[in-house]
């Protein structure tokens, strides 16, 4: 763990290099859940992770593998929600030749893959009820077959789990098994959103800004709409809004007209106001399709989530928002394709 000190933030800023992406904060509880998630990593227990679309609960994840004793295996992740139904199985559980249509070869699963190391399954809350059946099976070690398979495999995987949504609400709804989610949640880490960690948005701009060839810097009234705004997006939509200051501003130092963000009649944000997790998510989900034009496939996309998880969001509203019709036409998206969507990389991941 290297500690530097930024000339332009106000604290002391970790930086950690997680499998390729990187962790940066400077905030006492961003600083707390790294500690704890390294004394957690040692053990073999499985962990939940729980926060809002965009806090870096990939990047918590990352971490629990590489201070593991299992740093050296394998790590394998995964959306829940990226697939439709009828592929979740052979993706995770393999298959042999011949066992469906266009099964031309044997194929292992991703619990294979992941043997005697980590297996990262994002978005849990979005598996289906027989698939939660299978998962609820291997992770109490009974061995499975692959589809079409007529050999039992047994693996040796940690799983940690990630979500934004609510599953003890699930369970007292009858949409995720109760039995499950205790064996997924022997340890839960909550992951807080960036309105809770201020202190961390002034190294995360220099992050963000340092992929162009002359940073751009910003003015203190830049800075000050940036630490007053409520994030509902989190630190997906603070790397987003650099993007487009950065190029509006063209090389001249940011100022608050560049970041597009509603401002108060003094130039700034009207101070946090705490909601509820389900009010947040609306929020974003509706800033999204704004910003998209309506279109779903991209806001999926510019929110971190599978086009599945944001039809589910809008159906769990009740309430289909009156959305703008894109301005092109675009090709209808079907739900199978539900891969997840990445927004251009501004020097990685962070949390």
């Amino acid at each position: 763990m290297v500690v530097t000190e930024q000339p332009m933030s106000r604290c002391a800023t970790q930086r950690l290099n997680l499998l390729g992406l990187q962790a940066i904060y400077a905030s006492p509880c961003m600083r707390a859940l790294f500690d704890a998630v390294e004394r957690i990593a040692r053990s073999h227990a499985a962990v939940l992770i729980l926060g809002e679309s965009g806090t870096g609960k990939e990047l918590v994840a990352r971490a629990l593998h590489q201070f593991s004793l299992r740093c050296s295996r394998p790590w394998v992740d995964f959306s829940c929600g990226a697939l439709p139904e009828h592929l979740m199985e052979s993706e995770l559980f393999g298959y042999e030749r011949g066992a469906f249509s266009g099964a031309v070869s044997a194929k292992p699963g991703l619990f294979e893959l992941a043997h005697t190391g980590t297996l990262f399954l994002d978005e849990v809350g979005e598996l289906d009820p027989r698939m939660q059946v299978k998962l609820l099976r291997v992770l109490d070690g009974v061995p499975y077959y692959r589809l079409g398979g007529t050999k039992k495999v047994q693996v040796d995987v940690r799983i940690v789990a990630a979500t934004n949504a609510d599953l003890e609400r699930a369970v007292h709804e009858g949409r995720f098994r109760n039995d499950l989610y205790h064996r997924l949640s022997q340890v839960v880490l909550r992951v807080p959103p960036l309105r809770e960690r201020p202190e961390d948005i002034a190294p995360l701009a220099e992050h963000f800004l340092a992929a162009y060839d002359a940073s751009p810097k910003w003015t203190r009234e830049a800075m000050a709409v940036l630490e007053r705004y409520h994030w509902p997006g989190n630190v997906r939509e603070l790397r987003n809004v650099l993007t487009r200051a950065a190029l509006a501003a063209a090389g001249a130092p940011i100022q608050p007209c560049h970041l597009g963000l509603p401002a108060s009649p003094h130039g700034c944000r009207q101070p946090i106001v705490l909601k509820g997790l389900e009010t947040v998510e609306r929020e974003a989900i509706l800033r999204a399709l704004e910003q998209t034009g309506g279109h779903r496939q991209q806001a999926a996309a510019l929110l971190g989530i599978s086009r599945r998880t944001l039809s589910r969001k809008l159906r769990q509203y009740e309430h289909e928002p009156p959305v703008p019709r894109a301005r092109s036409p675009q090709p209808r998206d079907q739900e199978a394709d539900g891969s997840r969507d990445h927004e251009p990389q501004f020097a990685g991941k962070t949390a």
